[in-house]
């Protein structure tokens, strides 16, 4: 079991934001800030991503969690390394615990969502639509009679395209995302069937170890010769539902939740104060932030299989430090 106390320790020590100056990158690298991750271009072909701790729900940030980006960047690095022979991917070397380099690539402009289960809290959730009387999503029908965190009879791909910033992302069909002229037919259908097949794997491996892979969102993209690969992060608890296998029956059957090792407990929190993504973010209270943490390096251990141990260092000085070596 993660030690709480570690993350304790460093919820003074957050990566919140980082900056040319900070990193030590020359100026003539482009920018593009994301929701958690700070891209930097380079002039030959390269991505450098740096994931901080910031957290995002219901499409806003809401601040950082103590560790976070090292456990996502370790655990989506590890993933990738578990999964390329079953689809290509960006990454080149990670020359940091929150940073990999990666090969520059033209993201499409659909994330590809696969859902196992009907849940959810937010309002592009499964179990949203389910619940208002919907018996078709994203273009597959759903039988009656499904409750809430019931699994689905097989896994779905529910495209989400991608908002602005300030935007709400939207699930739509195949065909509502092709008639909008958004991608091409034959990049989307690669990249779903990259989709689907990561799915599978990731599947098989978290059944291994006592888990249920829930659902999760790929980002793909095209690299320089156009070639459709997996881009990002893949099977974190930023981007997937992770439930505890053991306990997830008698939990359902009594009318519980599942055990969440994920974002959703995060969600869970805010929806409990009233926020669903409008008006002003409330702030995380630092238990609230410590037992998200705790909950992803337990996600992290489960599938990894060893101990999750932070790098106590202020991360923009090891961050700099180690990116002076590119």
């Amino acid at each position: 079991m993660p030690a709480p106390s570690q993350f304790a320790a460093a919820l003074g020590q957050t990566l919140d934001t980082t900056s040319h100056e900070s990193l030590g990158l020359p100026a003539s690298w482009q920018k593009y800030e994301g929701k958690v991750r700070d891209n930097y271009s380079l002039p030959d072909g390269r991505r450098l991503i740096v994931t901080t701790d910031r957290i995002s729900a219901f499409d806003r940030v809401l601040g950082t969690l103590p560790l976070k980006g090292q456990i996502l960047n370790r655990l989506s690095t590890w993933w990738f390394d578990k999964t390329q022979d079953v689809a290509p991917n960006h990454v080149l070397s990670v020359p940091d615990p929150q940073a990999v380099l990666a090969r520059e690539c033209t993201p499409l402009p659909v994330e590809m969502v696969v859902r196992a289960y009907v849940t959810g809290v937010t309002s592009t959730s499964i179990w949203t639509a389910y619940q208002r009387g919907d018996r078709t999503f994203c273009g597959h029908p759903l039988p009656d009679g499904l409750k809430k965190n019931d699994p689905l009879p097989a896994p779905i791909l529910t495209p989400s395209t991608k908002a602005a910033h300030g935007g709400h992302d939207r699930s739509a069909s195949r065909d509502e995302i092709l008639a909008e002229g958004r991608i091409e037919a034959r990049h989307f259908d690669a990249a779903a069937e990259l989709a689907l097949a990561l799915f599978q794997r990731g599947s098989a491996i978290c059944r291994e170890r006592g888990w249920i892979l829930v659902d999760t969102k790929y980002e793909l993209g095209l690299d320089a010769k156009g070639e459709v690969i997996v881009i990002d992060e893949i099977h974190t608890p930023d981007s997937s539902r992770f439930w505890l296998g053991a306990t997830y029956e008698d939990r359902v059957a009594q009318g519980e939740e599942p055990e969440s090792f994920d974002k959703e407990y995060v969600r869970r929190w805010l929806s409990g104060v009233g926020f669903t993504g409008d008006g002003p973010v409330p702030p995380l209270p630092d238990e609230v932030r410590v037992e998200a943490s705790t909950r992803y390096a337990r996600a992290f251990e489960a599938i990894v299989g060893e101990p999750f141990v932070g790098d106590p260092a202020p991360p923009l000085e090891r961050l700099k430090r180690n990116l002076a070596r590119l």
